[in-house]
Formats: C-alpha cells, sequence, structure tokens
C-alpha cells in the first residue's frame, strides 16, 4: 500500500501528542491545530520522547492509523510550538526510516555524463 496519493499534503505535528489517542482522538487533533479535515491529508504525531510516530490517513473507505516505534535513536526534529510542518514524499520516507530528513532534500538531481 502507498501512504500518500499524488498531489495529497503530508503534515507534520508541531508538538508531541499523548500516544494513548487512536484514530478519533487524532481527527480531532487534525481538526483543532491544523484546522483541517481528516481526509484532506497525511498527519502524523510523535510522542515526547520522539522514538514512536504515528501516521493518520485516509485510503478509500476509511482510515488508517500506522505506528512505528524506533529501537534506536529518535525522531530528528526542530519545530516551533504551533508552526505546520509541510513534507514532501521523499521527506516522509526518510523520517519514517529514521533518517535525517531536515538536512535532506529531493530536489538535487544527478546528471550522468558519459567519458569517452
Amino acid at each position: 500500500m502507498q501512504l500518500t496519493k499524488e498531489n495529497q499534503s503530508i503534515w507534520l505535528a508541531s508538538s508531541h501528542i499523548d500516544f494513548r489517542k487512536s484514530i478519533d482522538g487524532l481527527c480531532a487533533i487534525v481538526q483543532d491545530q491544523f484546522d483541517m479535515l481528516p481526509h484532506e491529508g497525511v498527519f502524523i504525531f510523535y510522542n515526547r520522547a520522539r522514538n514512536r510516530i504515528k501516521i493518520l490517513l485516509w485510503h478509500n473507505n476509511g482510515y488508517v492509523l500506522v505506528y512505528k516505534r524506533f529501537e534506536a535513536g529518535k525522531l530528528f526534529l526542530k519545530v516551533t510550538e504551533d508552526q505546520k510542518i509541510l513534507l514532501n514524499p521523499d521527506q516522509l520516507n526518510w523520517l519514517i526510516l529514521g533518517v535525517d530528513w531536515l538536512t535532506l532534500s529531493g530536489n538535487n538531481s544527478c546528471n550522468y555524463k558519459e567519458f569517452s
């Protein structure tokens, strides 16, 4: 299953959440903090220790909640309260992998030149 659809916004929460929240609680956070409807994008949440993430998204006929626990290391974050962070699909993949997604960019192209 592909997590995101083409042209779908991917949002990262600006502060940690109570990880006891499930789909309904996360939908309420999306409406309150993001001022959006939960089916309008992909929403990423993290815990206080930044070693777990939850990803909420709408898929065809229902919500999907993805949960990841990092066995080593922490989520790379440099955010301030009330800041909405828009990610691109590459940054989402890097974030899930536990890579420092803030310093990577998917916009650089590499040109191959054949040497003779």
